[in-house]
């Protein structure tokens, strides 16, 4: 259809929805059948939103203000509306299990957390709208609540190293507490921070679509959903293989070196895309005589270098992380209780 971002032929845009339906109904049955708490529920609604909002990909039409009004509420819904409350949940889900933490207190900071998060994320689809053909109010709607989108991932950091602190059991698996709390922190520096520094209408007409963005894109991504992938990943994988509670010790300090090798360098290759970004945009869009995008590129380049180092860096992490779960050693069973 060539939407960028939605350039999946029509088969494979049938297919996402068939895999996102069947995990919707997967989880739904589950839940069904199970308790019926409010982590579930919010974990639902989202799953729902992903479904539902993912139907407008199919949806192209030929007046292109029309299709790029209608293309965020795939591209950004997507990301700052529905998956912000699957984040939400399951970052609640593995705090409830690795703090002991009352399930009622948790829930509190949840409600507050995705209303935030709502109300900022669907309003704030408006600084999208900047420069596309919308009324002229989207400047003011886009810049105002999109401003605000940092405070729900803010509450969010609070809330984890709340938890964590008012924690009543000392949980065997420290790994992931560490990737719980790491996925609060660079979700709320990735796509809280880095996505103000450029949001307002005055400064994104200089930004858009340079290498600020990439820089915003890389660590908002990693923080917001691979981090909390991972979390529950870490957390789910030992009792996935038959152990109780935990890894071995070993396992855990390779475990955790591969968040550091990872969260380092994506902080880097995030400061490295930021300052080719700046650079961009001074000398393309700022300068007294701008220069050509590809002459720009080859005056940026250094910056591309040292985001590869940084990257081979990433994926130096990675292999450690999946290595992670193939050391031996015994394994931790036994939950201490505060």
């Amino acid at each position: 259809m060539g939407r960028e971002f939605l350039e999946q032929p029509t088969i494979t845009k049938i297919g996402i929805v068939i895999v996102a339906l069947g995990f919707l109904y997967n989880i739904g049955m589950t839940i069904l059948q199970g308790r019926k708490t409010v982590v579930n529920l919010v974990l639902l609604t989202g799953l729902v939103g992903l479904a539902v909002f993912f139907l407008f990909a199919f949806y192209n039409p030929s007046n292109l203000v029309l299709d790029k009004y209608y293309w965020w509420w795939v591209v950004h819904l997507w990301v700052e509306g529905v998956w912000e409350l699957i984040l939400g949940a399951i970052l609640a889900f593995v705090l409830i299990k690795v703090t002991g933490v009352d399930r009622e207190i948790i829930e509190k900071w949840l409600y507050v957390i995705i209303a935030m998060a709502l109300i900022t994320g669907i309003i704030g689809t408006g600084h999208h709208y900047y420069w596309i053909g919308t009324p002229e109010y989207w400047q003011w709607w886009g810049s105002i609540f999109s401003a605000m989108e940092p405070i729900p991932f803010f509450i969010m950091t609070i809330f984890a190293f709340t938890m964590v602190n008012r924690r009543r059991r000392e949980h065997p698996n420290k790994a992931a507490t560490l990737w719980a709390l790491g996925t609060a922190v660079v979700a709320f520096l990735g796509a809280g921070v880095w996505g103000f520094l450029h949001t307002l209408a005055p400064i994104n007409y200089y930004t858009h679509g340079t290498q600020i963005t990439a820089a915003h894109g890389h660590l908002a991504f990693y923080g917001a959903y691979v981090m909390i992938v991972l979390t529950i990943i870490s957390y789910a994988m030992p009792m996935l293989r038959g152990r109780a509670a935990a890894n071995s010790n070993t396992a855990q300090v390779v475990e955790m070196w591969s968040f550091w090798l990872m969260t380092v360098s994506m902080v880097f290759i995030t400061l490295f895309l930021t300052a080719a970004g700046i650079l961009q945009v001074y000398l393309q869009r700022v300068a007294e005589e701008p220069m050509p995008f590809m002459v720009v590129q080859d005056k940026v380049v250094l910056f591309y270098w040292l985001r590869e180092i940084a990257g081979v860096i990433f994926l130096i992490g990675l292999v450690t992380y999946i290595s992670s779960f193939f050391v031996g050693g015994e394994a931790k069973e036994s939950l201490e209780q505060g």
